[in-house]
């Protein structure tokens, strides 16, 4: 899907739409120009060279071909950051003193902020540290589908939606790429639960892949010209996906022409001859010191080509694509880009994202913006509000040289003359299993007692309660949504002593609320929100940044609403999971199902209001190869200043085809002065409107009436048009 993203001011003569997309850096895509260059190098090398290239030779490592000039091949994780440097064969820290790096909010707070200029310089400022500590593969960004409120690792996935996912995932590898570093999307394809990752075997519907699992990693081929994709740990529909011949082969490398690399995750890797014949090009880091070359893709790959098994064109064909995203990323070329590390511009950058991504879920009382002229204390209550997020949990973190958390963020912006109030509220209890921290429920009581008085003395209440890079964390799933650490007695103990009391959720990813929500006028939804986490929240309560963050996925009232759960297909058996809900995955189910969630998909409020004016399309009726062009004016009626993301979702009924009740097809942001008047403008294809037929395997667009509905979530629609599509 190729959306165009526009906005523009209206003036008072003239209207004229404006891109707001980010220019194209020439280093962005493949260089058709260097394929001779390919064909020559991998001519030169003997059947030993190239086999050396397919498996990592040490944890974060892989060969070059030295005689050539291109030295060792790095990698480094990046979801968060350029990943501290390891030991070579471990999985040890190497205990360098040079290794700090800036700590990027995760990927749920990017998202948040529906903006895909941001998602561009998020990417760029990632790909040029990644540069700077001499990587040449930054294994990111991370896109995987969140199907499960429960789903370990949602805090650095996207969204539950395949078109916002897109529109972010897009940017973000162009901005790497132009760094002349190897964006590596993750995980490819239909991973979406830690519970028995390495094994589960996935059961999925045509349609359900092609409509929601798939069109991210599509985006990423066919626009943004990815050099590298991350296969990963489970199987799908029978065969581990780092040997999936329709996966790998059929799709990635066939239907959608990717020329890039195709990565296994770290042990995601099971045979020799399957693994090679249906599309895997490097087995990574799974060996020891001294044994590496005894890996599925070391040794045994160059035997099984002397004996007949992998023909030595599969080989040639995986080499070919190593050297292409090497010469793509100049490994040997003087002119390839130094990067920077740690940059003022780089934490600004955090900043900018973490201010953006902060979602305003309730303000009834209007405690917010804080006034502080009339505020003499205020209790900042809750362990998040001290708990640095770089590190923790299991896989990657980052080492930085400051974090600033909501408590110090708060000392740096409030006056003096206000006085701060501090109590923990709840301690951080765990049972550690193996390598992973499972959280307790219960909490510390005896630290209660001290909140309420706290919260009593001061005039008003920061309660930052959610999760944290423990109780989120890859190699496991939450077992609940229920708050961890016996948060919901602290919520309401403090609200019932001091109703100023605004909650402030640091979270990833959805927690039950419903004994959040009743107790209070006040909430706030922060991320893992960066290096700068403090002085953006700060800055947000403050008032001196109107927020205009949005929701990436659907908060359920509970989590027998959501659509894996409605339907007891989360996580699966031993050895098989079924994604019974097909389609309806995240807002698609609750809207579809009429079930009313606790907050909606693309749900947030700002300190100014907005009024929609009367929509306009370029036509009422399409043809199947048109564009369609959604122009809405977007008034801001309050009086601040303030960012509104616009938008567009459709609706085919009467379809011949199970359809969900709307699906987003385009979205923008627009920023409004108080009394003005801007106008948003949404592009898409007729072509987006399709379904997956599985009869005939091939896309299909329904003739007939559509609704183009124009809202500000997926449940508050403000504008609708009807066309037709011949």
């Amino acid at each position: 899907m190729k959306n165009t993203l526009l906005s523009c001011v209206l003036l008072i003569f003239a209207i004229s739409c404006t891109s707001t997309e980010q220019k194209e850096d020439i280093s962005n895509k493949f260089d058709p120009s260097l394929e001779p260059k390919v064909t020559e190098i991998v001519n030169s090398l003997s059947l030993e060279e190239k086999g050396k290239l397919f498996y990592g030779n040490g944890k974060f490592w892989s060969a070059g071909i030295e005689r050539l000039g291109f030295d060792e091949v790095q990698y480094t994780d990046g979801p968060l950051g350029i990943r501290e440097e390891l030991e070579r064969h471990t999985w040890n820290p190497a205990g360098w003193d040079t290794d700090q790096a800036t700590f990027f909010p995760a990927g749920g707070g990017l998202s948040a902020t529906w903006n895909t200029e941001l998602a561009y310089k998020y990417g760029k400022a990632m790909g040029a540290e990644a540069r700077a500590r001499n990587k040449d593969y930054l294994l990111a960004p991370a896109v995987n589908i969140q199907r499960s409120p429960l789903g370990g690792r949602n805090y650095e996935y996207f969204t539950e939606d395949p078109v916002l996912n897109s529109e972010m995932a897009v940017p973000m590898i162009k901005g790497i790429q132009s760094e002349d570093v190897a964006a590596t999307i993750k995980h490819y394809a239909i991973n979406n639960q830690e519970t028995l990752r390495g094994s589960i075997d996935v059961q999925a519907s045509e349609r359900a892949i092609r409509e929601i699992y798939l069109p991210v990693f599509k985006a990423a081929v066919t626009e943004a010209d990815v050099y590298s994709v991350m296969c990963s740990y489970n199987r799908f529909r029978g065969p581990y996906v780092c040997e999936n011949e329709y996966l790998l082969k059929d799709i990635l490398k066939g239907e959608w022409g990717f020329k890039g690399t195709v990565m296994s995750d770290w042990g995601a890797t099971h045979s020799t001859v399957e693994s090679a014949m249906y599309g895997l090009d490097i087995e990574m880091g799974d060996g020891e010191e001294g044994t590496y070359n005894e890996v599925y893709l070391a040794d045994p790959l160059i035997e099984a080509v002397e004996n007949g098994e992998v023909p030595e064109s599969i080989v040639d064909d995986m080499a070919s694509r190593i050297v292409r995203v090497l010469l793509n990323v100049k490994k040997n070329d003087p002119e390839r880009n130094k990067g920077a590390i740690n940059t003022p511009e780089h934490h600004k950058l955090v900043y900018d994202v973490a201010s953006e991504s902060i979602v305003l879920l309730k303000n009834e009382k209007n405690l917010l913006p804080l006034n502080t002229s009339e505020i003499s204390s205020i209790a900042v209550i809750g362990d998040n509000a001290t708990q640095k997020l770089a590190s923790g949990g299991f896989g990657a973190g980052v080492k930085v040289e400051y974090e600033v958390t909501p408590l110090e963020g708060l000392k740096n912006k409030l006056p003096e003359n206000i006085e701060i109030n501090f109590a923990q509220g709840y301690d951080e209890i765990y049972d550690r299993i193996g390598y992973t921290n499972f959280p307790k429920y219960e909490g510390n009581p005896d630290l209660i007692p001290e909140a309420i008085e706290t919260a009593k003395n001061s005039d008003m209440v920061l309660l930052f309660i959610g999760g944290n890079r423990d109780v989120e964390s890859e190699a496991h799933d939450r077992e609940t949504m229920e708050l961890p650490f016996g948060q919901d007695a602290l919520v309401k103990a403090v609200t019932a002593a001091n109703p100023n009391t605004v909650i402030v959720m640091v979270a990833g990813t959805p927690f039950d609320m419903r004994e959040i929500t009743p107790n209070t006028s006040t909430i706030v939804w922060s991320w893992f929100n960066g290096t700068e986490a403090g002085n953006a929240i700060a800055d947000i309560l403050l008032g001196n940044v109107n927020p205009s963050g949005k929701l990436p996925f659907t908060i359920p009232e509970k989590l027998e609403d959501s659509p894996a759960h409605a339907t007891n297909s989360f996580p699966g058996n031993e050895t098989e999971v079924v994604y019974e809900e097909g389609i309806l995955v995240g807002y698609r189910w609750f809207d579809t199902k009429n079930i009313t969630p606790m907050f909606p998909f693309g749900f947030g409020l700002s300190y100014t209001t907005f009024e929609y004016g009367d929509a306009a399309l370029n036509k009422t009726s399409f043809a199947s190869t048109d564009e369609i062009e959604v122009k809405v004016p977007v008034t801001n009626t309050g009086d601040v200043s303030g960012k509104e993301t616009v938008q567009v979702y459709v609706r085919k009924s009467n379809s011949a085809v199970e359809r969900p009740d709307k699906e987003l097809k385009g979205f923008t942001k627009v920023e409004v002065q108080s009394g003005q008047t801007a106008e948003a403008c949404i592009n898409f294809d007729v072509q987006d409107l399709a379904y997956f037929d599985e009869s005939t395997m091939s896309w299909k667009v329904e003739s007939g009436e559509y609704e183009i509905l124009i809202g500000s979530s997926s449940r508050d629609i403000q504008e609708s048009v009807k066309i037709t599509i011949k």
